[in-house]
């Protein structure tokens, strides 16, 4: 069967290359990805599988029918792009000036579609369903929930996912067991002194120098009451306050992100920064508010699925070509939220170039290795086959 999928994924190569160009010239922001949601169901009618639209808002749902195994596979690719201005002078570039793929989107969408594509021209009937799940808005962390929302996941046994990666080459993937991404969450507070003159700071109270006082002592209490083996990122990125160069501040704004992997961490982060910003905040007689909004959990991806993904991808394309990542990465995934459903993998698709600089994600010059787009349809292809052997 591997050599089926594999001789069925080259002959589509050409037309999955087309699939993505044309993604990648028509980006869309998040929430907003009408034509690609149309495009990617016109595709998935025309392989014969059940679509359904709109959901999760501007969503796709291909269903794949197969035998009587009521284990159902499901496969989630995003489809949405960045408010990003492409410089790559491609001929296929972003023809939607300040929108560009610069995370890899139309690699996973077309992944998907090509998975799709291949599984659907098997000349056996699968023995179970496969749903494929092209979702929006990853990138503002709020697809995946819609999508749950409006019942993907209902009756879903395990869900595999993938991320492009451009530091491991193209032909390769990346493996991680457990803690693939952290969990990322919001943070906003707010600091009220008492305005008074700048030449008088006793006073008044200075929202200003506390905020300075409060990220400081954020920062230094990471290293000093956090277990060091489990990573904590707390980064402040907005500030906003004041009123005049000569008059002390009355309130701050503070705004930032907090990533972290371990889950009781993960759990106790709020208190534990209420606790530090109301104490800092009393020593100095201000007053403060906290608030920290949950955003999505770590990605902590299923032994047994992972085992599965890399035995298929090493079956396919060689041990050399399979890489164990030792590390996780502190950035975020919204696939975390189907994770609270069923149990699920993602894996890393190699798209750097070998011969040439690879810019990071998030970059107006990312580009990709476009024969990453075959690893991918294989690597999923067979690891699906393989998950009711």
């Amino acid at each position: 069967m591997l050599t089926r999928i594999k001789d069925l994924a080259q002959q589509l190569a050409p037309r999955l290359i087309e699939i993505r160009r044309h993604i990648h010239a028509h980006p869309e922001l998040s929430g907003q990805e009408y034509q690609t949601a149309a495009y990617v169901a016109g595709v998935l009618s025309s392989c014969g599988l059940i679509v359904q639209e709109a959901i999760g808002k501007t969503g796709v749902i291909g269903e794949l029918v197969g035998g009587t195994d009521d284990r159902l596979v499901a496969l989630r690719t995003d489809m949405d792009a960045l408010p990003i201005s492409e410089i790559t002078h491609l001929e296929f570039a972003s023809r939607k000036l300040g929108v560009m793929h610069a995370c890899g989107h139309d690699i996973h969408t077309t992944v998907g579609l090509g998975t799709a594509m291949v599984l659907s021209s098997l000349p056996e009937q699968l023995p179970g369903n496969v749903r494929f799940l092209f979702q929006p808005a990853e990138e503002i962390a709020q697809g995946a929930n819609w999508m749950v929302q409006d019942g993907a996941m209902n009756d879903v046994s395990a869900i595999f996912g993938v991320h492009v990666f451009p530091t491991i080459p193209g032909g390769s993937i990346g493996i991680r067991y457990g803690a693939l991404t952290a969990a990322a969450d919001d943070l906003e507070i707010f600091i009220t002194g008492e305005s008074g003159h700048g030449a008088r700071p006793h006073e008044a109270i200075d929202a200003i120098w506390i905020a300075a006082q409060v990220i400081t002592n954020l920062q230094q209490a990471i290293s000093r009451t956090q277990n060091p083996l489990r990573p904590i990122v707390l980064t402040i990125g907005q500030i906003n306050g004041g009123r005049a160069p000569n008059v002390i501040a009355d309130r701050v704004r503070l705004a930032g992100t907090v990533r972290s992997l371990h889950p009781e961490t993960h759990a106790n982060l709020p208190q534990w920064i209420e606790n530090i910003v109301t104490s800092v905040c009393q020593t100095y007689g201000a007053k403060c508010e906290v608030n920290y909004r949950r955003g999505v959990p770590s990605v902590q991806n299923d032994l047994a699925l992972t085992q599965l993904v890399e035995a298929a991808a090493k079956e396919a394309w060689g041990s050399e070509k399979v890489q164990i990542l030792l590390e996780p990465s502190m950035g975020a995934e919204d696939f975390s939220m189907y994770l609270q459903h069923a149990r699920g993998t993602m894996f890393r698709l190699g798209v750097g170039f070998k011969d040439r600089l690879n810019y990071p994600l998030h970059h107006p010059l990312f580009d990709v290795d476009e024969t990453a787009i075959v690893t991918g349809v294989v690597t999923l292809a067979y690891a699906i086959y393989r998950y009711w052997q």
